[in-house]
């Protein structure tokens, strides 16, 4: 990599009102697509549900443990876009199609790998849990075909990180929600058990997204290939960057999937948490979960922006147009999360009777979403600081902080809040409140603090 670089007084001045501009330009289809991402789960679940509700706990049930497997694979996959950009940065497009050649191969292996892992290990853990057989064998059975469709969804993936690192967010979008389109139709044909094929209920919403997830990729793939400077980026040829590269490469996912492991794990175990506290807690808890899943889609696509802007940066070794990327993240953030809980602060009745019209559970969720704006804000900077740190090469510091804010400090608070101090639900919240800060805290300075710093 060369040299450092200052900034000389030829290079034209940027005002951070074009800054602000490319990075929404770039942003706004990723969010989009990212809202895709819950998409798929959120319309399995009202089609089974509204079919049979038992079948919505096979649903549920199973899909949960192919999501943690899916958040840590997509993580890992992260070098895809990082790279790319770097190479977009240094005026290397030539060797941006090496970083998919080797991300689709990264995606097939680790695709398979978590298909063995779930299909094998996957119903004997469920009827390990304790649950009823029936519960457990349905949920099994669901978990299997989710699995199967895990090496289509991560090969799409590290297709449309590379668009979007090129600066093509767009396509992403579209094959994403196309894909929710066919996962809606298959849902409405193959669930209610009246297609002529021998399946229903979750076990047929599981073909559904594996249909929808194979078309996905499809999709991706053939536009690249499609693409007319797809030969030019060097996408049907051999990588040309080196080993070196395929190493960074690799080290970022690996911070990338741990952070990710990390997070969905730590939340995972928040809601074992509510259940253990009573049955309308653990419902109230999902809903205000699933509200705040919603909402984060919006600073994981503005972090995804900050990452490519920040990676060509990098890669060009401008380190003023390196920090104001990262800034211009923070505050677009700051001020999409706050407008978020101007939204969701007076609207929480109507936020709460969406879930449900039981008036002992809207009394749990209207004040707990209330109290979920405090983390709004610190939990959306967090994910922007994080991406931005990867992108400029600092891979493991932000795995350590989700380390010791989700999984050291959240759990234990938790239990100590809800259980030790009977807050209950908010008893949680106040749980994320307090990691979201100390994540976003220190992420937060962290970056800043290497502002001030050379690039290397």
């Amino acid at each position: 990599m060369s040299a450092p670089t200052e900034i000389t007084a030829a290079r034209p001045r940027r005002t951070p009102f074009e800054g602000v501009g490319e990075l929404l330009k770039l942003a706004w289809p990723v969010v989009i697509a990212r809202l895709g991402i819950t998409a798929f789960g959120l319309v399995d679940a009202i089609v089974v549900g509204q079919y049979s509700a038992r079948q919505l706990g096979f649903h549920s049930l199973g899909w949960a443990p192919t999501m943690i497997v899916l958040g840590a694979g997509v993580g890992l996959l992260q070098g895809v876009q990082v790279m790319t950009a770097r190479h977009v940065g240094e005026g290397r497009r030539d060797a941006a199609g090496g970083v998919l050649r080797r991300g689709v191969v990264y995606s097939l292996w680790l695709g398979l790998g978590s298909t063995a892992a779930l299909v094998l290990l996957g119903p004997p853990f469920l009827r390990a849990m304790g649950l009823e057989p029936d519960l457990a064998d349905g949920a099994g059975r669901a978990l299997e075909v989710f699995a199967w469709s895990l090496p289509f969804y991560f090969v799409a993936n590290a297709g449309i990180f590379f668009l979007e690192a090129l600066g093509r967010p767009k396509p992403g979008m579209v094959a994403m929600w196309t894909a929710n389109g066919v996962n809606l139709i298959a849902n409405l044909w193959l669930v209610p058990g009246h297609s002529g094929l021998p399946v229903e209920g979750a076990v047929a919403a599981g073909w559904a997204t594996f249909a929808s997830r194979a078309a996905l990729a499809a999709w991706v793939l053939v536009y690249i290939w499609r693409m007319p400077e797809a030969r030019a980026l060097g996408v049907f040829a051999k990588p040309i960057d080196g080993p070196e590269a395929a190493a960074e490469q690799r080290r970022i996912g690996y911070g990338a999937g741990a952070s990710m492991f990390i997070e969905i794990g730590a939340f995972a175990a928040m809601t074992l948490i509510a259940g253990q506290i009573g049955t309308f807690e653990a419902a109230a808890w999902t809903s205000v979960l699933n509200v705040g899943a919603f909402i984060f889609m919006g600073p994981l696509g503005l972090s995804a922006a900050t990452a490519v802007l920040v990676g060509r940066a990098y890669g060009a070794q401008d380190r003023e147009a390196l920090v104001r990327a990262g800034l211009i993240g923070f505050g677009v953030t700051a001020i999409l999360t706050t407008v978020i809980c101007l939204l969701v602060a007076p609207g929480r009745d109507l936020i709460a009777l969406a879930y449900t019209h039981d008036p002992r559970l809207l009394a749990m969720i209207a004040p707990a979403l209330v109290l979920s704006c405090l983390f709004f804000i610190p939990d959306g900077q967090q994910v922007v600081a994080a991406q931005a740190l990867r992108a400029r090469g600092d891979v493991w510091l932000p795995t350590a902080c989700h380390l010791i804010s989700y999984a050291v400090l959240m759990i234990p608070l938790g239990v100590w809040f809800a259980h030790g101090l009977h807050m209950g639900v908010n008893g949680l919240v106040w749980a994320v409140i307090v990691a979201s800060f100390v994540s976003g805290g220190l992420l937060t300075a962290r970056f800043l603090w290497l502002a001030r710093k050379p690039l290397v």
